[in-house]
């Protein structure tokens, strides 16, 4: 993912809620989110690299990962991507050793995952190592978490007043990653790279023939266990080209007949 905010146990029926774009080059070859065979995941798949964006499982988990912005890094030897399946996958001790291990050996990044009861947050380029997030709304781009870039700030703010105004709709959330709102010169992030592409990356839903929000997703975990997520793609014209819908109840949730 690009862009991401994330509310964790703010509402009362609705203790996760998720959007995100995933802003990718046009020609990266990649597949619509779906069920994996194995690992038993629900997620797209990057057929580059072989790893994913955003993944939840069965059991209601979730995991998402932003790239670190860094235009003159030497790429990292692992897949970004690999983290999200690895830390669904891993039993949470196992994982954590390997952030610490081999955090090194990928390209920046940021982590969210979140196992049904607490959201952590890593970046191998912040030296505070994990954190387990309280109660709030976050947002994450391609810095720290919440950084004070304009697009993130305004996705964030965004869904808190949804939450807050005591009722929030998939569509309400999918026009919140529409933003096409362009800051002024003097707020762009200073990223390294050049002020044209600072101003094309500077929306939350990015528009060019070569690399623009290739994909949408909007997560909503309900207080009895269902979870409801849709994915929704673009080509390069910002135009919708696929639109995938699941639900499905958490594995050991009580849900009320």
């Amino acid at each position: 993912m690009c862009l991401v905010a994330i509310a964790v146990g703010v509402d009362p029926e609705f203790p996760l809620v998720l959007v995100g774009n995933r802003d990718e080059f046009h020609s990266r070859p990649s597949v619509p989110m779906h069920w994996w065979r194995s690992p038993r995941l629900l997620a797209g798949r990057d057929l580059e690299a072989g790893g994913t964006w955003l993944a939840l499982t069965r059991g209601g988990h979730l995991a998402t990962v932003t790239n670190f912005r860094e235009p003159d890094t030497v790429p990292g030897t692992r897949s970004r991507g690999a983290l999200v399946v690895r830390s669904l996958s891993d039993e949470t001790r196992p994982f954590v050793e390997h952030l610490e291990e081999a955090g090194a050996e990928y390209g920046g990044f940021n982590l969210l995952w979140w196992d049904g009861r607490a959201l952590r947050y890593h970046s191998n380029r912040v030296a505070a190592g994990i954190r387990t997030l309280p109660a709030g709304v976050y947002g994450l781009s391609n810095g720290v978490l919440d950084a004070q870039w304009p697009k993130l700030v305004r996705c964030r703010e965004a869904l808190r007043g949804l939450l807050s105004g005591g009722r929030i709709t998939v569509e309400e959330c999918f026009a919140i990653l529409r933003d096409r709102h362009v800051p002024a010169d003097g707020d762009l992030p200073r990223t390294g790279i050049t002020h044209d592409w600072e101003r094309l990356l500077s929306t939350a839903f990015i528009i060019s023939p070569r690399y623009g929000t290739r994909a949408a997703s909007v997560v909503m975990m309900r207080r009895d266990g269902t979870v409801c997520v849709q994915e929704r793609g673009y080509d390069p014209q910002g135009h919708e080209t696929t639109r995938r819908s699941f639900r499905f109840v958490r594995t050991g949730a009580a849900v009320a007949s």
